[in-house]
């Protein structure tokens, strides 16, 4: 069945996709600003994939804070423009689209066997380049770092070798060149 132009196959608008974006947004830091930016997701329905904030400017009190969100573009833009319009906001940037930028992503894998399983989860650990921070007899916790595709798949690799239990940072993000957000 070939698909025309005029085809009812084409009516489905390619705007409608959802996108994965990660927002890097520059706030005041001070009490109730994050429950603030939360609460304009949790009030409008929308998604939170990961977030991460932490103050990154001590003199100026200002803090990051790192979404991972997705939706159609219009509900991207919709979301960026209602948090750009909150008082303790100095700036919002799509890091997916405004400024391409580098995501990583650390988390703390504990995994439990013995013998081959035990010998494998090293294995497994070694070409990710996790690290084993701590070891007992019976488990391994290891710590990895890097974009979340790649944790994502060293997971799935540990769950039958004896996953027991994964601790996840988010993601962290920054742009890329010399200039700064």
């Amino acid at each position: 069945m070939s698909q025309q132009p005029g085809s009812a196959y084409f009516l489905v608008d390619a705007r409608a996709r959802e996108i994965r974006t990660t927002l890097a947004v520059i706030v005041d830091n001070e009490p109730g600003v994050l429950a603030r930016v939360v609460g304009l997701f949790s009030g409008r329905g929308y998604n939170i994939e990961s977030l991460t904030v932490a103050e990154t400017d001590h003199i100026g009190h200002t803090s990051r804070i790192t979404i991972v969100t997705s939706g159609t573009v219009e509900i991207i833009e919709q979301i960026k423009a209602q948090i750009g319009r909150l008082i303790p906001v100095h700036r919002v940037i799509d890091l997916s689209l405004d400024k391409p930028g580098i995501e990583r992503e650390m988390a703390l894998v504990k995994v439990a066997g013995s013998g081959d399983k035990r010998v494998e989860a090293l294995r497994v650990s070694e070409a990710f380049r996790a690290r084993v921070i701590d070891t007992t007899h019976s488990s391994f916790v290891f710590e990895i770092t890097g974009a979340p595709e790649k944790i994502d798949a060293f997971v799935d690799l540990m769950k039958p070798l004896g996953l027991v239990e994964v601790s996840r940072t988010g993601v962290v993000a920054i742009s890329r060149g010399a200039e700064a957000m």
